[in-house]
Protein backbone atom coordinates (compact mmCIF):
# COMPACT_ATOMS: atom_id res chain seq x y z
CA UNK A 1 0.00 0.00 0.00
CA UNK A 2 1.87 3.41 -0.77
CA UNK A 3 2.30 5.89 1.43
CA UNK A 4 -1.00 8.21 -0.21
CA UNK A 5 -3.09 5.60 0.49
CA UNK A 6 -2.54 5.37 4.36
CA UNK A 7 -2.56 8.93 4.58
CA UNK A 8 -5.97 9.03 3.13
CA UNK A 9 -6.83 6.32 5.57
CA UNK A 10 -5.52 7.73 8.36
CA UNK A 11 -7.62 11.26 7.53
CA UNK A 12 -10.80 9.76 6.81
CA UNK A 13 -13.58 10.09 8.54
CA UNK A 14 -15.02 7.53 11.07
CA UNK A 15 -18.81 7.58 11.08
CA UNK A 16 -20.55 6.82 14.23
CA UNK A 17 -24.57 5.98 14.50
CA UNK A 18 -26.55 8.31 16.90
CA UNK A 19 -27.89 7.11 19.56
CA UNK A 20 -31.66 7.44 20.44
CA UNK A 21 -32.99 10.94 20.62
CA UNK A 22 -34.10 11.44 24.19
CA UNK A 23 -37.47 12.72 22.66
CA UNK A 24 -38.10 9.34 21.16
CA UNK A 25 -36.72 7.22 24.03
CA UNK A 26 -40.37 6.10 24.53
CA UNK A 27 -40.19 4.13 21.67
CA UNK A 28 -37.56 1.66 23.03
CA UNK A 29 -33.78 1.73 21.32
CA UNK A 30 -32.91 2.95 17.69
CA UNK A 31 -31.97 -0.11 15.63
CA UNK A 32 -28.10 -0.25 14.92
CA UNK A 33 -27.35 -1.58 10.84
CA UNK A 34 -25.62 -4.65 12.78
CA UNK A 35 -29.36 -5.55 13.98
CA UNK A 36 -30.62 -4.95 10.89
CA UNK A 37 -28.57 -7.38 9.54
CA UNK A 38 -29.36 -9.89 11.68
CA UNK A 39 -32.71 -9.71 11.38
CA UNK A 40 -32.27 -9.23 7.58
CA UNK A 41 -30.33 -12.41 7.56
CA UNK A 42 -32.88 -14.54 9.75
CA UNK A 43 -35.78 -13.16 7.24
CA UNK A 44 -33.75 -15.01 4.58
CA UNK A 45 -32.68 -17.89 6.31
CA UNK A 46 -36.29 -18.63 6.91
CA UNK A 47 -37.35 -17.88 3.35
CA UNK A 48 -34.81 -20.14 1.71
CA UNK A 49 -36.16 -22.96 4.04
CA UNK A 50 -39.55 -22.70 3.29
CA UNK A 51 -38.88 -22.18 -0.42
CA UNK A 52 -36.75 -25.92 -0.01
CA UNK A 53 -39.61 -26.99 1.78
CA UNK A 54 -42.07 -26.15 -0.72
CA UNK A 55 -39.52 -27.79 -3.49
CA UNK A 56 -39.64 -31.24 -1.73
CA UNK A 57 -43.15 -31.14 -1.46
CA UNK A 58 -43.71 -30.81 -4.96
CA UNK A 59 -41.04 -33.09 -5.49
CA UNK A 60 -42.49 -36.11 -3.59
CA UNK A 61 -43.86 -39.19 -4.30
CA UNK A 62 -47.54 -39.82 -3.02
CA UNK A 63 -46.76 -43.67 -2.57
CA UNK A 64 -43.77 -42.99 -0.50
CA UNK A 65 -43.43 -44.31 2.95
CA UNK A 66 -41.08 -44.07 5.63
CA UNK A 67 -41.15 -45.16 9.57
CA UNK A 68 -41.53 -41.25 10.62
CA UNK A 69 -45.04 -41.03 9.67
CA UNK A 70 -46.47 -43.16 12.11
CA UNK A 71 -44.08 -42.05 15.01
CA UNK A 72 -45.22 -38.26 14.91
CA UNK A 73 -48.96 -36.48 14.89
CA UNK A 74 -49.66 -33.41 14.41
CA UNK A 75 -51.83 -32.08 17.37
CA UNK A 76 -53.29 -27.96 16.71
CA UNK A 77 -50.71 -27.24 14.14
CA UNK A 78 -47.60 -28.36 16.46
CA UNK A 79 -45.59 -31.43 15.35
CA UNK A 80 -45.03 -33.97 18.31
CA UNK A 81 -42.99 -37.09 18.77
CA UNK A 82 -45.09 -39.97 19.63
CA UNK A 83 -43.78 -41.31 23.28
CA UNK A 84 -42.62 -44.84 23.37
CA UNK A 85 -43.17 -46.55 26.29
CA UNK A 86 -40.05 -47.96 27.64
CA UNK A 87 -39.62 -51.89 27.40
CA UNK A 88 -37.86 -52.54 30.35
CA UNK A 89 -37.21 -50.85 33.69
CA UNK A 90 -34.14 -49.79 35.43
CA UNK A 91 -33.92 -52.67 37.24
CA UNK A 92 -34.44 -55.28 34.78
CA UNK A 93 -31.33 -53.56 32.75
CA UNK A 94 -29.34 -53.11 35.16
CA UNK A 95 -30.13 -56.89 36.17
CA UNK A 96 -30.17 -58.13 32.41
CA UNK A 97 -26.27 -55.67 31.68
CA UNK A 98 -24.70 -57.54 34.81
CA UNK A 99 -25.85 -60.24 35.61
CA UNK A 100 -26.15 -63.79 33.65
CA UNK A 101 -29.02 -66.17 32.79
CA UNK A 102 -27.80 -68.41 35.10
CA UNK A 103 -28.11 -66.31 38.41
CA UNK A 104 -31.46 -64.79 37.55
CA UNK A 105 -32.76 -68.54 37.03
CA UNK A 106 -30.92 -69.19 40.65
CA UNK A 107 -32.66 -66.27 42.13
CA UNK A 108 -36.26 -66.64 40.64
CA UNK A 109 -35.78 -70.66 41.79
CA UNK A 110 -34.90 -69.51 45.52
CA UNK A 111 -37.91 -66.83 45.51
CA UNK A 112 -40.04 -69.99 44.10
CA UNK A 113 -39.60 -72.12 46.89
CA UNK A 114 -39.74 -69.60 49.56
CA UNK A 115 -43.29 -68.86 48.07
CA UNK A 116 -44.20 -72.72 48.56
CA UNK A 117 -42.84 -72.64 51.96
CA UNK A 118 -44.94 -69.34 53.13
CA UNK A 119 -48.25 -71.28 51.36
CA UNK A 120 -47.18 -74.09 53.83
CA UNK A 121 -47.16 -72.46 56.55
CA UNK A 122 -50.13 -70.79 55.80
CA UNK A 123 -52.32 -73.08 53.81
CA UNK A 124 -53.95 -70.47 52.11
CA UNK A 125 -56.71 -70.80 55.10
CA UNK A 126 -58.60 -67.46 54.01
CA UNK A 127 -58.53 -68.34 50.07
CA UNK A 128 -60.03 -71.60 50.44
CA UNK A 129 -62.75 -70.93 52.77
CA UNK A 130 -63.94 -67.74 50.62
CA UNK A 131 -64.62 -70.47 47.78
CA UNK A 132 -67.73 -72.45 47.74
CA UNK A 133 -67.56 -75.52 48.10
CA UNK A 134 -69.10 -78.11 45.67
CA UNK A 135 -69.32 -81.73 47.72
CA UNK A 136 -71.96 -83.46 46.58
CA UNK A 137 -73.42 -86.42 48.70
CA UNK A 138 -76.35 -88.92 47.90
CA UNK A 139 -79.13 -89.68 49.76
CA UNK A 140 -82.42 -91.54 49.12
CA UNK A 141 -85.81 -89.54 48.26
CA UNK A 142 -87.22 -90.15 51.56
CA UNK A 143 -84.11 -88.49 53.74
CA UNK A 144 -84.11 -85.14 51.58
CA UNK A 145 -85.61 -83.16 53.82
CA UNK A 146 -84.54 -84.81 57.26
CA UNK A 147 -80.74 -84.53 55.69
CA UNK A 148 -78.57 -83.10 58.55
CA UNK A 149 -74.81 -81.66 57.14
CA UNK A 150 -73.38 -81.16 60.30
CA UNK A 151 -74.32 -84.80 61.25
CA UNK A 152 -73.35 -86.54 58.31
CA UNK A 153 -69.87 -84.81 58.75
CA UNK A 154 -69.96 -85.46 62.41
CA UNK A 155 -69.05 -81.36 63.06
CA UNK A 156 -70.02 -78.75 64.80
CA UNK A 157 -72.63 -76.84 62.11
CA UNK A 158 -70.51 -73.57 62.58
CA UNK A 159 -67.79 -75.84 60.93
CA UNK A 160 -69.31 -76.42 58.11
CA UNK A 161 -68.28 -74.04 55.36
CA UNK A 162 -64.45 -74.74 56.75
CA UNK A 163 -62.23 -76.55 53.83
CA UNK A 164 -59.38 -76.73 55.72
CA UNK A 165 -59.10 -77.47 60.02
CA UNK A 166 -62.62 -79.17 60.37
CA UNK A 167 -62.58 -81.34 62.97
CA UNK A 168 -64.65 -84.26 64.06
CA UNK A 169 -67.09 -84.29 67.05
CA UNK A 170 -65.09 -86.90 68.97
CA UNK A 171 -61.96 -85.10 68.21
CA UNK A 172 -63.49 -81.81 69.63
CA UNK A 173 -64.00 -83.17 72.90
CA UNK A 174 -60.60 -84.25 73.06
CA UNK A 175 -58.69 -81.02 72.38
CA UNK A 176 -57.45 -79.71 75.44
CA UNK A 177 -57.42 -75.63 74.15
CA UNK A 178 -54.50 -73.37 75.61
CA UNK A 179 -55.99 -69.98 77.51
CA UNK A 180 -55.76 -67.68 74.75
CA UNK A 181 -56.18 -63.25 76.06
CA UNK A 182 -56.71 -60.25 73.53
CA UNK A 183 -52.45 -59.80 73.52
CA UNK A 184 -52.31 -63.52 71.92
CA UNK A 185 -54.56 -62.66 69.60
CA UNK A 186 -53.46 -59.41 68.35
CA UNK A 187 -50.10 -61.00 67.86
CA UNK A 188 -51.06 -64.05 66.30
CA UNK A 189 -53.17 -61.69 63.91
CA UNK A 190 -49.75 -59.26 63.72
CA UNK A 191 -47.81 -62.29 62.81
CA UNK A 192 -49.96 -63.66 59.86
CA UNK A 193 -50.34 -60.59 58.32
CA UNK A 194 -46.60 -60.00 57.79
CA UNK A 195 -46.73 -63.22 56.48
CA UNK A 196 -49.27 -62.71 53.85
CA UNK A 197 -46.89 -59.06 53.30
CA UNK A 198 -44.03 -61.19 52.99
CA UNK A 199 -45.70 -63.65 50.18
CA UNK A 200 -47.35 -60.70 48.15
CA UNK A 201 -43.77 -58.97 48.29
CA UNK A 202 -42.04 -62.30 47.18
CA UNK A 203 -44.90 -63.21 44.59
CA UNK A 204 -44.14 -59.87 42.67
CA UNK A 205 -40.43 -60.60 42.81
CA UNK A 206 -40.82 -64.37 41.89
CA UNK A 207 -42.66 -62.67 38.38
CA UNK A 208 -40.41 -59.90 37.94
CA UNK A 209 -37.42 -62.86 37.28
CA UNK A 210 -39.53 -64.95 35.17
CA UNK A 211 -40.35 -61.62 33.29
CA UNK A 212 -36.11 -60.70 33.34
CA UNK A 213 -35.30 -64.43 32.28
CA UNK A 214 -37.73 -64.93 29.55
CA UNK A 215 -36.04 -61.78 28.22
CA UNK A 216 -32.52 -63.09 28.13
CA UNK A 217 -33.65 -66.14 26.73
CA UNK A 218 -35.15 -64.54 23.78
CA UNK A 219 -32.47 -62.42 23.37
CA UNK A 220 -29.76 -65.34 23.21
CA UNK A 221 -32.31 -67.19 20.52
CA UNK A 222 -32.24 -64.40 18.28
CA UNK A 223 -28.81 -64.01 18.30
CA UNK A 224 -28.40 -67.90 17.37
CA UNK A 225 -31.40 -67.42 15.27
CA UNK A 226 -28.75 -65.76 11.84
CA UNK A 227 -30.34 -67.47 8.56
CA UNK A 228 -33.57 -67.16 9.30
CA UNK A 229 -34.93 -64.46 11.24
CA UNK A 230 -38.31 -64.71 13.05
CA UNK A 231 -41.32 -62.75 12.98
CA UNK A 232 -42.30 -60.24 15.71
CA UNK A 233 -46.43 -60.69 17.26
CA UNK A 234 -46.55 -58.71 20.11
CA UNK A 235 -43.46 -56.18 21.36
CA UNK A 236 -42.77 -56.32 25.08
CA UNK A 237 -43.25 -54.13 28.17
CA UNK A 238 -42.19 -54.12 31.14
CA UNK A 239 -44.19 -57.04 32.99
CA UNK A 240 -44.29 -59.38 30.21
CA UNK A 241 -41.50 -60.40 27.20
CA UNK A 242 -41.75 -60.01 23.60
CA UNK A 243 -43.40 -62.93 21.72
CA UNK A 244 -41.67 -63.70 18.27
CA UNK A 245 -43.04 -66.62 16.05
CA UNK A 246 -39.96 -68.86 14.97
CA UNK A 247 -40.26 -70.47 11.59
CA UNK A 248 -40.34 -74.01 11.82
CA UNK A 249 -36.58 -75.90 10.75
CA UNK A 250 -36.62 -79.69 10.61
CA UNK A 251 -33.70 -81.71 11.82
CA UNK A 252 -32.47 -84.18 10.45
Amino acid sequence: MSSWRKAAKANQKTHKERHQPESRKHLGLLEKKKDYKKRANDYHEKGATLKLLRKRTLDRNPDEFYFHMINSRVKDGEHHELEKEDEHTPEQVKLMQTQDLKYINMKRTIESRRIQRLQSQLHMTDVADSTPNTHVFFVDEGEEKNFDLAKRLDTHPSLINRKSNRPRLSDLNKITLPEVNDEIIKSTKKIKEKTYKELSQRIEREKHLTVIQQKMELKRHLQDAKVLKPKRIQSGTKVSAPVYKFQYVRKK
